[in-house]
């Protein structure tokens, strides 16, 4: 053949030669529509059809194909490239200072041409993740598949694609095992289907793929090397090893692949590793080994155990669930609004959660862990102007503290380059890192100065990492983080410069916005000053909290007062850039809407306690409007739930439902993919049903009309409080707190208000509108 079996299906050509795509309308529906399921009547065509599994370090795209089913494979430490240095060669504080110096003269231009010759990262990009490939198993199918049904159980992570032929059923199964570390299939047909297949593995990458057999087993094996890019040599070395077992018949090698024959049952085993950590084909011939010697059983149960560890500790419900497949609840959504849809994406963000992120592994990435390609969009990296951080909106108040502890790794490792670019670039002590970020952390302004040129990036992970404080008061968390925090606070006390309004950042951009004058680059944008009022007063607060660095501490908060504040402009909206230029700006209906930090994520500005800043956010939103790409459109939901407008926040999350922003696989559509709508998107659902902040609980500030009756189980609020919920007719039943700490909350429902003394694991329970303690 010509073309690759990849090629081929992307083309159709594969399919339509087989004459089996002709699926009855009529396929299988699950016996009860439970809302803890992603089910289809067709196999995917397109990768975001196709239904993820993972294990946090690798992941699995399940096409659910007949006569070819195509496994798209990941590891999360392959990615091109390797160390690399990418520091301007330009690059100096002088060079730094001459850019200051023409934002101060108003020559915005001039100050961004200057940046992108002596500031911006040689190479200007950074390195991409990586797909290692797919494992293809093609079916000899004789007739027809009738009965079709594929589906996502979210509660056990697995997968299943299910099938009737003539002479009897065709079932597939895959999981990612977090316990085993290896991607498990397992074939099985009934007496008379007899399975006949082709295994085949396929790589982009620079590699041989190796057959053996022996009898009943086999194995294939994949050695290579990683890509190069953008003048950065290929420095990782990857192994993959797939494991065949089957009950009967015969396993053979056909060149690199391997044929099963008339088996009833084969169980597929796949291990993949890169040298990012140790000897790759070491690591895989250690995990096959420990796999292949357990039964499939065995393998499920330790899979499952482990993943509903983390799964089954929050819920939500907002009433039935539609009997429709998924992709059809989506479309049917547009019309007719099911709240059941929006529980449902709650529950599959928190699987991605557990999926592309575990203690130990990579943080996740632009795409979770999930990519298909060699150059994905964006490169698939870490965007850390809000991305990444949105990605961990959600796992503390979902009770999934643990699935942030990657980045808490890849902060500390970021600091280590951040620091070299602090000296290098700017002369300044502690460490910076800007927009983007990769698996070998680079922390030098990239892409151009119109995204690139924003030195916040490593204070608003610290301020990420400081939630996971928050929420958890974990000291040896807070430990962890202060040295991180105290550091990027360190680069902005060497870094600030004065100005009319107070300090303020040069050079500096409001995240991928231009401002009216020709340019991106200014002074003391909005967001910077909001980001470092919440990383100096939390830095501070944790010297305190840990009993060190009194001076260090004091400086802060004087520093802190001599930000320049949040302006009002003349429209009566809150000002994106130090001056009133939102008007003139040329893009009015941004995507980013990153002057609005302050009410989101942060908690500076509040309805009650800055309600004039309040109200310039809701015109600000407003000017920018409801119509964006899909991260954006989950953080706009949050902002309207911080502004406790249930009825706005809800329409714009069924926008999010909507095929626009949701694939069928119920992946964000930015478009392209981004997890981080799923994630964000999210959060805000929790958002609207509980807000938490300074020892207070706010119980459904923004519950849209929409939901009348539901319950939430095991959500989180800050300060260690575990929170279930439920409400009737559009009003509480009944709220349960299960507090992790001693400690004083004020509740609060509406316009009544109740301070609680709480006592570490003893639950209180407060019903109906006053708060009655029980």
């Amino acid at each position: 053949m010509s073309l690759t079996r990849r090629q081929a299906i992307a083309t159709g050509a594969a399919v339509a030669s087989q004459g089996l795509v002709r699926l009855p309308a009529g396929a299988t529906t699950p016996r009860r529509p439970r809302n803890d399921i992603l089910w289809y009547r067709q196999p995917a065509k397109e990768w975001t059809e196709a239904l993820p599994v993972g294990n946090g370090r690798l992941g699995a795209m399940v096409f659910g194909g007949t006569a070819i089913e195509r496994i798209q494979l990941n590891e999360d430490t392959l990615w091109s490239g390797g160390p690399y240095d990418p520091l301007n060669p330009k690059a100096n504080p002088e060079a730094v200072e001459e850019v200051r110096r023409l934002i101060s003269e108003r020559r915005f231009a001039e100050a961004e041409a200057m940046a992108n010759d002596c500031l911006i990262a040689r190479p200007v990009g950074q390195m991409s993740y990586q797909t290692f490939g797919d494992l293809f198993i093609e079916m000899d199918l004789k007739d027809e598949p009738e009965a079709y049904t594929r589906q996502l159980d979210l509660d056990t992570a697995t997968s299943l694609t299910r099938f009737d032929i003539s002479t009897g059923t065709i079932t597939r199964k895959v999981l990612a095992s977090p316990v085993d570390q290896v991607i498990a299939i397992r074939l099985s047909a009934t007496k008379g289907a007899n399975l006949r297949c082709v295994l085949r593995l396929e790589t982009p990458q620079d590699a041989t793929v190796v057959a053996t057999s022996q009898s009943r087993s086999g194995e294939i094996r994949v050695e290579g090397r990683n890509r190069s890019d953008q003048g950065v040599p290929a420095a990782l070395r990857l192994a993959g090893q797939l494991a065949v077992k089957a009950s009967d018949g015969t396993v053979v090698v056909q060149g690199s692949d391997l044929v099963i024959e008339g088996a009833t049952e084969a169980t597929i085993l796949v291990a993949i590793a890169t040298s990012h950590s140790g000897d790759p084909v070491a690591t895989v011939e250690r995990q096959i080994t420990g796999a292949v010697s357990r039964s499939w059983s065995d393998l499920c149960k330790r899979h499952i155990a482990e993943h509903r560890r983390l799964y089954r500790r929050a819920s939500l419900d907002l009433g039935t669930a539609s009997a429709l497949p998924t992709d059809e609840r989506i479309k049917a959504n547009v019309d007719t609004d099911e709240p059941a849809l929006a529980a449902l994406y709650f529950a599959y963000a928190r699987y991605l959660m557990i999926c592309s992120s575990r203690p130990g592994t990579q943080p996740a990435n632009l795409q979770g862990i999930w990519n298909e390609s060699t150059k994905p969009p964006w490169g698939s990296k870490y965007t850390i102007n809000i991305n990444t951080q949105m990605n961990y909106w959600l796992a503390d108040p979902a009770n999934l503290g643990e699935c942030a502890e990657p980045l808490l790794r890849m902060v500390r490792e970021l600091a280590v380059s951040g620091a070299k670019t602090a000296r290098s670039i700017y002369g300044a002590r502690g460490w910076v890192a800007h927009h983007n970020t990769d698996l070998w952390r680079a922390s030098s302004p990239i892409d151009g100065a119109a995204w690139g040129m924003w030195p916040m990036g490593g204070a608003w992970l610290c301020n990420a990492l400081w939630d996971r404080w928050d929420y958890g008061r974990d000291r040896a968390w807070l430990s962890a983080i202060y040295p991180l925090m105290r550091g990027a606070a360190e680069f902005f006390l060497d870094t600030l410069q004065p100005s009319p309004q107070g300090l303020v950042t040069s050079p500096s951009i409001s995240p991928e916005n231009r401002h009216p004058f020709g340019a991106s680059v200014c002074a003391g944008p909005a967001m910077d000053r909001q980001i470092l009022r919440d990383l100096f007063a939390r830095t501070a607060a944790a010297a305190v909290v840990l009993g060190k660095d009194d001076d260090f501490a004091e400086r802060l908060r004087k520093t802190r007062a001599a930000l320049a504040p949040d302006r009002i402009g003349a429209a009566g909206q809150l000002q994106e850039w130090l001056e009133d230029w939102d008007e003139a700006a040329p893009e009015q209906d941004h995507r980013h809407v990153s002057h609005l930090y302050a009410l989101y994520p942060s908690h500076q500005i509040d309805p009650d306690g800055t309600p004039d800043l309040a109200r310039a956010a809701r015109v600000s939103l407003n000017r920018r409007g409801d119509e964006t790409t899909g991260w954006a459109t989950a953080w706009r939901i949050a902002l309207w739930a911080r502004l406790r407008d249930g009825e706005r926040a809800h329409k714009i999350l069924r926008s999010l439902l909507s095929p626009t922003r949701t694939y069928p696989n119920m992946f964000d559509a930015h478009p392209p993919f981004q997890i981080d709508g799923n994630f964000g998107g999210s959060t805000a659902i929790v958002e609207m049903l509980m807000l938490s902040r300074n020892n207070s609980l706010h119980l459904l500030p923004a519950l849209p009309r929409a939901w009348p009756n539901g319950s939430a189980r095991g959500l989180v609020a800050r300060g260690g409080l575990v929170v279930d919920l439920a409400w009737t007719a559009g009003h509480l039943a009944y709220a349960r707190l299960q507090p992790m700490y001693d400690g004083t909350i004020e509740v609060r429902l509406g316009n009544v208000r109740r301070t609680l003394r709480l006592s570490a694991g003893r639950a209180m329970t407060l019903k109906g509108s006053t708060l009655a303690t029980s």
